[in-house]
């Protein structure tokens, strides 16, 4: 054997009783899982005293361009995370042409940067997922990455920016699209339905596309019109288009936000039940802190987006434009603002393109004039923690039995949002050992085994004979985020190894400079 790990106590990704075992691991996959194993192995490592569980896996990652730009990536191998998935929100960087590709990387900078120090070299979803592949000099990626085909980039393609419907030879270019990229290997397809352009798609037009996407047996991760005012009509749209589409469903970053929905997580949890006993395939996930995170520009409303980046700046420098997108923001609730009228106290840039801005970073917006002048000067830039959240909705979401996690870790910005850096750990450490929402088998359950069976990979997510050696080993005593919102960038405690195909990725708490990522591709039997 090429490594025996002794005396761990296996957590292996079902929800079932844990067990002491020594595991066994030869050539990338899990040889032996058992009591005493005899004989060794070419190194041995003495587990005892830390549970041993499946990799974990990152429902919703915005690491687009940082797994391309930083071998190390110690925000998620850290974490224990040995699997994201990209391409969330409906935004990212294929398929697209020269154009679209230009546009794109303007209109999310504050998720993932200009994109200035990347070699955009790639236009189709095949040739990103390759990008990854040969990634850092031919040698590879810090975790494995899969790819959803994001919906608002396809109609950004063929439709273009602007709010109107798409006529019937440009819905079958977005299907041609959509069948393309999951044929190179995306698992499925997102949109972000407060996002310009994806939110000018019809309940209708996304019922076509998800049809594509049900054929080629993916599933549609829609971040959905509303989490504020008409979230559940929001989410009920959702379970009926993809119910007459016959496609699974996953809901990114479920939860229920704004003052309108405090204590509304019930709601939402029964209108699934409901899809659920009759049939659906439906899952979800979260992240175990209140604020969300976005990019300022986001909040405007869809009109004062329609044209693409150049058309919102020219209307922020308008100021007969400008007023009227402060009264939608502030007395109307702008739809980019989940139909919530804005509190700019809310409000928090989180990070900025030009170091110029930096001092904005960490301060709460105090009105409109501040914002506006920011989104001019930083050429909407600047990302925000959204303090909108209810820790008793995040409790609740987060026991249901469909429940993943997804950490929405946006990497960029002198102040991210925590959950970039901490959403696994605070899961194990915060939400097990110190509140007892939920048991470590079923948190560990909820992190590895139940993603792995949404994402259709046969051979990861448990401890078992045969699996991919995608293994993490933590203390259950003392695994914890480091990362708070006045050090986001901290690392995990608790969490000393973390191996991806049975390599060692973090040894002794230190990330090695081994690099075992590679894109997970959609096959008809799964994974790659």
């Amino acid at each position: 054997m090429d490594l025996v790990i002794r005396g761990a106590r296996v957590v292996d990704g079902t929800g079932g009783p844990s067990h002491i075992a020594d595991v066994a691991v030869h050539e990338g996959r899990i040889a032996a899982v058992g009591g005493r194993i005899a004989g060794g192995g070419r190194r041995t490592l003495d587990a005892r005293g830390l549970v041993l569980a499946p990799g974990f896996i990152d429902m919703h990652a915005h690491s687009d361009l940082a797994l391309l730009r930083d071998p190390d990536h110690g925000s998620k191998a850290a974490q224990g995370v040995t699997l994201e998935v990209l391409g969330q929100d409906g935004l990212s960087y294929a398929p697209v042409d020269d154009r679209t590709l230009g546009e794109v990387r303007a209109a999310i900078a504050g998720w993932n940067g200009t994109g200035e120090d990347i070699d955009f070299d790639w236009r189709t979803v095949g040739g990103y997922l390759d990008r990854l592949d040969r990634a850092h000099g031919g040698q590879g990626i810090a975790v494995n990455a899969a790819y959803l085909v994001p919906q608002g980039t396809v109609r950004a393609h063929v439709v273009g920016w602007g709010d109107r419907p798409a006529t019937p030879a440009e819905l079958d270019r977005m299907r041609t699209l959509v069948a393309e990229g999951l044929a190179q290997g995306a698992v499925g397809m997102s949109s972000g339905l407060t996002y310009t352009p994806g939110m000018y798609a019809s309940g209708a037009e996304l019922t076509e596309l998800c049809r594509v996407v049900a054929r080629y047996g993916g599933y549609y991760c829609p971040h959905h019109r509303s989490y504020g005012r008409g979230a559940l009509a929001a989410y009920a749209e959702m379970v009926e288009l993809t119910r007459e589409a016959s496609c699974a469903l996953h809901l990114a970053h479920a939860t229920m936000n704004f003052g309108e929905n405090e204590g509304r997580a019930d709601e939402l949890l029964a209108l699934l039940d409901g899809a659920l006993a009759g049939g659906a395939d439906i899952t979800l996930d979260s992240y175990p802190y209140t604020p969300g995170c976005t990019t300022l520009v986001a909040l405007l409303p869809s009109w004062a987006n329609e044209g693409g980046p150049e058309a919102v700046l020219a209307r922020l420098r308008d100021d007969a434009e400008a007023e009227r997108i402060r009264y939608a923001l502030e007395v109307e609730g702008a739809d980019g603002c989940h139909g919530v009228p804005v509190d700019w106290s809310t409000i928090e840039i989180a990070g900025t393109t030009d170091p110029a801005h930096g001092a904005y970073v960490g301060t709460r917006v105090p009105d409109w004039e501040t914002a506006r002048a920011l989104l001019l000067g930083d050429r909407l830039g600047p990302s925000i923690l959204q303090h909108v959240g209810h820790e008793e909705n995040v409790r609740a979401i987060m026991r249901h039995p469909v429940h993943t996690g997804g950490s929405d870790g946006i990497l960029q910005g002198a102040k991210p949002h925590p959950r970039a850096y901490g959403t696994f750990p605070h899961y194990l450490g915060h939400y097990v050992r110190e509140l007892g929402v939920l048991s470590l088998e079923e948190c560990v359950a909820h992190l590895s085994g139940r993603p792995a069976a949404r994402l259709r990979l046969p051979d990861r997510g448990l401890v078992r004979v045969g699996h991919r050696a995608d293994l993490v080993l933590f203390d259950p005593l003392t695994v914890a985020a480091g990362s708070t919102y006045e050090q986001p960038r901290a690392l995990p405690a608790g969490i000393p190894h973390v191996l991806i195909d049975g390599r060692f990725v973090v040894r002794d708490g230190r990330r090695t400079d081994v690099l075992a990522g590679r894109a997970v591709r959609r096959t008809p039997h799964g994974g790659r």
